[in-house]
């Protein structure tokens, strides 16, 4: 019987399929490589376009914060305007007519008396002075109660001085502004 040896030919076997397993191995290895290289790029490549986008979102932001920091200053402003209105208004509305009230106080003063102190605070009015009688105090009175501009007058104290030989009445009187209305021009 003829006898062969096999062994040559299955070791050359398991080297060629080894050899194919290790070009298979390889090739799959690179493809791996490849497809983990390629999901690295469009992740990174995603990364990036979300950087950006972030990046673009803060200017924006920033862009924002600038013009909620003016709108924030004229309503500042505004408010600033209002309340300057409001007071101008009050002044306006509680206006009295100081030179009105002055003119018709010294209308109303009797020859023979002089005002030394006029305080207002308020509608409240204090006026200080010096008369020759009692009789010119009360005249005085009379005539500031039938004026116009002042209202509830009352004799707060009065007391006799001398002066160089002269009797004089020394008086402080109280009362309150009347508020008057201004006339509405009419646009005829």
């Amino acid at each position: 019987m003829i006898r062969i040896n096999l062994l040559p030919v299955k070791a050359a076997r398991k080297k060629e399929q080894l050899r194919n397993q290790i070009i298979v191995l390889v090739v799959t290895l690179l493809l791996v490589i490849g497809g983990c290289f390629a999901v690295y790029s469009s992740l990174q490549g995603d990364i990036s376009d979300v950087k950006n986008d972030i990046h673009r979102h803060q200017q924006e932001i920033n862009r924002l914060k600038k013009k909620i920091g003016e709108v924030n200053r004229f309503k500042k402003l505004q408010q600033e305007l209002k309340n300057k209105l409001a007071v101008l208004a009050a002044l306006k509305s509680s206006k009295s007519g100081p030179v009105h009230m002055m003119d018709d106080l010294i209308n109303v003063l009797p020859d023979k008396m002089w005002i030394e102190e006029f305080k207002q605070r308020g509608d409240s009015i204090t006026i200080s002075g010096i008369g020759l009688t009692e009789d010119d105090v009360a005249d005085f009175m009379t005539s500031l109660e039938k004026s116009k501009f002042y209202k509830d007058v009352v004799l707060k104290v009065t007391k006799q001085q001398e002066k160089q030989g002269l009797k004089l009445q020394r008086f402080t009187v109280t009362c309150k502004v009347e508020k008057h209305k201004p006339a509405k021009k009419s646009g005829k």
